[in-house]
């Protein structure tokens, strides 16, 4: 069946390079767009910007954070045109920075100082928001409700900045498994650079796991509408014990977590990977045990990452994957483009993985290179990169005009006019940043207004770290 399966997915690969006519080499500036990413994760820092700030459009905000529960929660990021800070997908963000970091670092030249700068920035926020307080974990500041009926600067927020956690009586397995994963994950970044920091970081990667075990329950359930709609737990929090448990083994190699996830199982068939559902990624990360370790244990996982491939993998007699005319993965309307550069991080990762026990795989760079330019609108879907690219993003601070031009304040209603509905392009380019993407007829109407394809997030970028530091080298 494994052998079978790896067959497949080379013979549809090859299919998948040949249709798109595209090589690993390609055309695009990978080295340049991997400078650009990390630009994005500055744009997106919340609290007191550091001396060596390259975005200078940006100024301090969010000094407050936390003082409504008489706690510091200043840092982390904001996660994409607002000015809330949601940690569900802030750690996810976290956990894929360094998960690429630590397959793909080697590449990344003197972008590697800015890989971990920008894994430093929501590392100290988390610490913060597991250690304030004994028996919470704070998960977000500000009330998206609020936020969203407004149109400001982070600078100038003057929105309630409400406080949310979760504890044994409100439960957060979720968040708090993708929280512990994040930190587990950066831990290993800064073993050998920082080994007190890292110390520190897998301590309290281990407390924040044993509470998501422990105390079991969905933090949509405990917080509602406040991270409802936006940042749901739609597949549950199984994904993310086993996701926290995959990582803490690698970064422990306890046998309780390796244990403790064998009880969750693998039998999970999902063909999709976000921030949201976490089954795929977990595959992925601990096939590596069965490939690079020889560990015959893991081979359930390696066969539920090569079952994941097939189902993405175009003309597989298993795809569940639908196709733009212009060679596009097409999952979901909304932010398609969060689900490309997760997927093709997986891909490329998992084919890493092969090549070094010399079994074949090789997916190419189509997707990158589709985001990057090359499809039939010749659009680049990063912000900064190439000539033609999204001007009228679904950003508040790339929308309204900086400190510097604008030194007064916006209130809550005032940055709508004449900014938000204006046909001008942002003042500030917001150099890095991925938005949602094309529809599925590989249309992009450039609309500030039109959220589910001009917004940029930190999780669409994070992921695509990785493989451009790959196709880069």
């Amino acid at each position: 069946m494994a052998k079978a399966n790896i067959l497949l997915i080379f013979l549809c690969s090859l299919v998948l390079l040949l249709l798109g006519g595209v090589r690993v080499e390609g055309n695009q500036n990978y080295r340049d767009a991997l400078q650009k990413s990390f630009l994005f994760f500055q744009g997106q820092r919340s609290g007191k910007l550091p001396a060596n700030q390259k975005v200078s459009w940006r100024s301090n905000s969010g000094l407050s954070d936390g003082s409504l529960d008489h706690v510091d929660l200043t840092g982390g990021y904001y996660d994409a045109g607002d000015n809330v800070k949601f940690n569900f997908p802030m750690a996810f963000t976290t956990t894929m920075l360094s998960w690429g970091t630590l397959e793909y670092g080697k590449r990344m030249g003197p972008q590697l100082q800015e890989a971990r700068a920008a894994i430093r920035w929501a590392t100290d926020y988390l610490l913060k928001c597991a250690n304030s307080k004994p028996g919470k974990l704070y998960v977000g500041v500000g009330d998206p409700n609020v936020d969203h009926k407004c149109w400001e600067r982070p600078e100038d927020m003057d929105t309630v900045r409400t406080v949310y956690s979760v504890s044994s009586s409100n439960p957060g397995s979720d968040v708090a498994g993708e929280t512990a994963a994040a930190l587990a994950a950066a831990s290993l970044v800064f073993r050998r650079v920082d080994p007190k920091y890292s110390r520190l970081l897998l301590q309290t990667a281990r407390k924040v796991m044993a509470f998501a075990i422990q105390y079991r329950g969905a933090y949509s359930d405990s917080l509602g509408s406040a991270v409802c709609p936006f940042y749901c737990s739609y597949s549950g929090y199984k994904d993310e014990l086993l996701w926290g448990a995959a990582w803490l083994f690698r970064a422990t190699n306890d046998a309780y977590y390796y244990n403790f996830l064998k009880t969750l199982g693998a039998d999970d068939q999902p063909d999709i990977f976000s921030w949201d559902n976490k089954y795929a990624g977990a595959h992925v990360l601990l096939s590596r045990m069965a490939l690079l370790g020889k560990d015959k244990n893991f081979e359930q996982f390696k066969q539920e990452a090569e079952s994941f491939m097939c189902r993405i993998l175009p003309n597989s007699p298993y795809s569940t994957t639908q196709y733009t005319q212009g060679g596009l993965m097409y999952k979901l309307p909304e932010s398609n483009l969060q689900y490309v550069t997760s997927i093709s991080f997986l891909l490329t990762t998992y084919g890493k993985y092969m090549k070094a026990k010399k079994q074949t795989f090789n997916c190419g760079s189509l997707f990158v290179d589709y985001i990057l330019g090359e499809n039939p609108i010749k659009m680049s879907y990063m912000v900064g990169f190439g000539r033609n690219f999204p001007k009228r993003i679904h950003h508040r601070g790339s929308s309204l005009p900086s400190l510097a031009k604008h030194p007064q304040s916006i209130g809550c209603d005032g940055g709508f006019q004449p900014y938000f509905y204006s046909s001008n392009p942002n003042p500030n380019v917001l150099v890095g940043a991925i938005v949602g993407g094309p529809n599925q007829n590989d249309g992009f109407p450039d609309d500030r207004s039109d959220y589910s394809h001009s917004e940029p997030s930190t999780y669409i970028t994070a992921a695509l770290v990785g493989p451009l530091a790959y196709f880069s080298h």
